[in-house]
């Protein structure tokens, strides 16, 4: 079987950037059992609920979701375990630190396999007030309907 190249999305937490400003990103590999791998493999996970959580210079993600490998026997793993993530001991003290001030958390952004391993994208985030994710929306909307009047405007022209 021939060696995996390139970037294979499985998930992404896209309620995140709208609720949380990113300040810095991270790639993390993931410690994983058998049944897990698999079980990405067919590309099936959940970051919604997702945190990295910093114990005794050891990084942690928890409440992300990986449904159990459905030909998987007794050595199936747990859905919701929480999972060691492989980051250099620098990243996790600067981490550690940023996380101590206020209002700083670490979500998960995406899964993905690069090179055929399992990598995770987290960030270091802020959280968003509701008048800042209505700004962003309204941002949104106001980029979609000046993209829609552009594209129309040059629909005529062509016509």
């Amino acid at each position: 079987m021939a060696k995996e190249t390139g970037r294979k999305l499985i998930a992404q937490n896209k309620k995140a950037r709208h609720d949380y400003h990113i300040l810095d990103t991270y790639e993390c590999g993931l410690v994983l059992t058998g049944t897990e791998v698999k079980s990405l493999r067919q590309g099936r996970a959940s970051l919604v609920d997702g945190f990295v959580q910093i114990d005794d210079h050891e990084a942690w993600l928890h409440n992300v979701h990986i449904p159990e490998y459905t030909q998987g026997t007794w050595t199936n793993h747990s859905a919701r375990r929480k999972r060691k993530l492989l980051m250099h001991r620098a990243e996790i003290d600067k981490l550690a630190s940023k996380t101590q001030e206020t209002g700083h958390t670490i979500v998960p952004l995406v899964l993905y396999f690069k090179d055929g391993r399992a990598k995770v994208e987290i960030a270091l985030a802020k959280g968003k007030k509701e008048y800042d994710k209505r700004q962003t929306l309204r941002e949104k909307q106001d980029r979609r309907e000046t993209d829609r009047v552009i594209s129309a405007a040059k629909r005529r022209q062509r016509a």
